[in-house]
């Protein structure tokens, strides 16, 4: 197995912390700011309950977390309010883990990955930065534009293949399964790596384009039987709890194996990761926190966490 995860130096890895961390900000300043209290006791509680809450890590999510840190704070007589913080960011760690899958290709190649997503979730541009970033690794990639009720979405990953010079399989109009049928020929005749299979925005009421996924799916296994290899939805952070509720829904018509989260530097809302942690943990393989080429990245738990409270 050949992991994804990039060794960057000190560097790197400094930069996309600050602009995870600054991407958080508008999510973590409500609870953040509740740690300026000269110390700890039941008012500090209340309102990390109603600021968890107000982040839209629901009620389950904050349940847990308040438990575990009322425990904490006890076990360890915990009374100033940053020491207290750090048992916070302990907790979310523990709780954010089931998430935390580092994202491997096997030996498949090309190895296939179907992204599906509601309209306006950020699921073409997140294709156009999964491909830089995979190219960044190493890894040839080839794009179908299996979108083909938007042309406008053809026309963007077209751009999105240009700009990485990527090769992009698209057809004006027609069948988006045969589409991606041609584009996994095509990778297979070119000796491509990874091929990544764009979908048309649906909502999860929708439920003959949530059919059309599904068949879809199907003609991947026929062009390869293994696959498709990994099958992704992306979500827009700035929706909050319904979010989770998209999770449920793309993952029972799909079985979905991983999660991108876009849009978490314009959101209040994520706090939601938790509450899919909590009631849905499908991985999250990808966190995007702004418009930049290279602010897509693996998701992991510690670093999300310290972003988010430090």
């Amino acid at each position: 197995m050949l992991g994804f995860r990039k060794k960057t130096d000190g560097s790197s890895s400094a930069s996309w912390f600050d602009r995870l961390k600054h991407g958080l900000e508008k999510t973590g300043s409500q609870i953040t700011g509740l740690f300026g209290r000269a110390r700890v006791d039941e008012a500090l509680f209340e309102g990390l309950e109603s600021a968890l809450i107000s982040a839209d890590a629901g009620l389950d999510a904050t349940g847990k977390l308040l438990e575990r840190l009322r425990a904490r704070a006890s076990k360890e007589r915990i009374d100033a309010p940053q020491a207290l913080k750090q048992a916070l960011i302990a907790e979310l760690v523990a709780l954010l883990a089931p998430l935390e899958r580092p994202f491997e290709v096997s030996d498949h190649k090309p190895f296939i990955i179907m992204i599906a997503g509601v309209n306006g979730a950020g699921k073409t541009t997140s294709i156009g930065k999964l491909a830089k970033y995979f190219q960044s690794q190493g890894r040839s990639v080839l794009l179908a534009a299996g979108d083909t009720f938007r042309a406008a979405a053809r026309e963007q990953l077209a751009a999105w293949g240009k700009r990485n010079d990527v090769a992009v399989i698209a057809q004006e109009s027609g069948d988006p399964a045969a589409v991606v049928f041609d584009a996994i020929q095509a990778a297979r005749a070119r000796g491509i790596d990874i091929v990544i299979a764009d979908t048309a925005g649906r909502l999860p009421t929708q439920l003959h384009l949530m059919e059309e996924l599904k068949k879809i799916k199907r003609v991947i296994a026929k062009a390869e039987p293994t696959a498709p290899h990994a099958v992704w939805v992306v979500l827009d952070a700035n929706t909050g709890q319904n979010a989770l509720n998209q999770v449920k829904a793309f993952d029972d018509a799909l079985g979905l194996t991983g999660l991108i989260l876009t849009k978490l530097d314009g959101t209040a809302k994520g706090g939601v990761v938790a509450a899919i942690a909590s009631v849905r943990p499908v991985p999250l393989v990808f966190v995007g926190v702004g418009e930049g080429i290279d602010d897509l990245r693996p998701f992991t738990a510690s670093e999300f966490a310290q972003a988010l409270l430090d």
